[in-house]
């Protein structure tokens, strides 16, 4: 099993035509892949625990994607069994009028975790350079200076305790295609189908385009973006957990010690 995430080289140039969007192998591989992703999970269970308990860092993980592209099954498919007490989950919407009239980045600082937790961020501060840029719904050099903006705010939080690890779940327009094809036929699935997923549809080109100016940009030494080939979940899953696994291990947290002599404790 070698699907895996990708490494966006700060400085260096992305062109996601050429980056995979499937999984290597087939039967055999999602066997596998399922297997190990089961088989890793106590690992970060632990690793959250211990990242609880050590109190002094946090974890800020982003997840983006094309529609469709899978976000809301990789937070299930991540984190499912974790302790729910460590981890706080943010689906970043359209802003109210109440955050339209704050900065762009109010919204975001707010949903920043404390140390201790793992936040989990389903969309982000990039759609205000993504959606904002392809709708045109501001103007050019608005947009374009928001790089270097993230980039500090990104900065100032590693800075103050925070480590972030970003994601963009890659898959192909012939996948989007398909699991829109999937929602209208599934009346299950109807509640997730919105018409303006047509509409971003229209501009796949244009999003890839500046999906590629973000993880050109905005990849850096201290909050780097890694691409999870997406088309097909047990592999986005498998890359996911493995990847995630390695960043905590990294960081290597450390519950504090007793507070007191535990060989004077006796329990009656």
């Amino acid at each position: 099993m070698k699907t895996k995430a990708i490494l966006c080289s700060p400085g260096k140039k992305v062109r996601l035509d050429r980056l995979p969007t499937d999984a290597e192998g087939g039967g055999e591989a999602k066997a596998e892949a399922v297997e190990r992703t089961e088989s890793i999970r106590p690992q970060l269970r632990s690793l959250q625990e211990r990242l609880y308990a050590e109190g002094k860092r946090g974890l800020i993980v982003v997840f983006q994607a094309m529609d469709t592209g899978g976000k809301d099954g990789a937070v299930r498919g991540l984190f499912t069994g974790l302790d729910p007490a460590g981890v706080q989950v943010t689906g970043f919407k359209g802003p109210t009028s109440a955050e339209l009239a704050h900065d762009y980045l109010w919204r975001i600082h707010a949903m920043v975790p404390p140390r201790g937790m793992i936040g989990v961020w389903n969309r982000s501060h990039y759609e205000d350079v993504l959606a904002v840029r392809v709708r045109k719904l501001v103007p050019d050099e608005v947009w374009r200076r928001r790089f270097e903006h993230i980039n500090a705010f990104e900065k100032m939080l590693v800075d103050e305790g925070m480590v972030l690890v970003k994601y963009f779940l890659h898959i192909s327009h012939d996948t989007q295609r398909k699991r829109l094809e999937e929602r209208l036929a599934d009346p299950s699935k109807h509640w997730k189908f919105d018409p303006a997923d047509l509409e971003d549809r229209l501009h796949w080109d244009a999003y890839q385009s500046a999906y590629q100016d973000v993880l050109e940009k905005c990849s850096t030494p201290w909050a780097p973006w890694k691409v999870i080939p997406a088309d097909r979940k047990w592999a986005r899953n498998f890359a996911l957990m493995n990847d995630l696994v390695e960043v905590l291990q990294g960081m290597d947290p450390k519950p504090p010690p007793a507070r007191f002599d535990l060989s004077r404790v006796v329990i009656r």
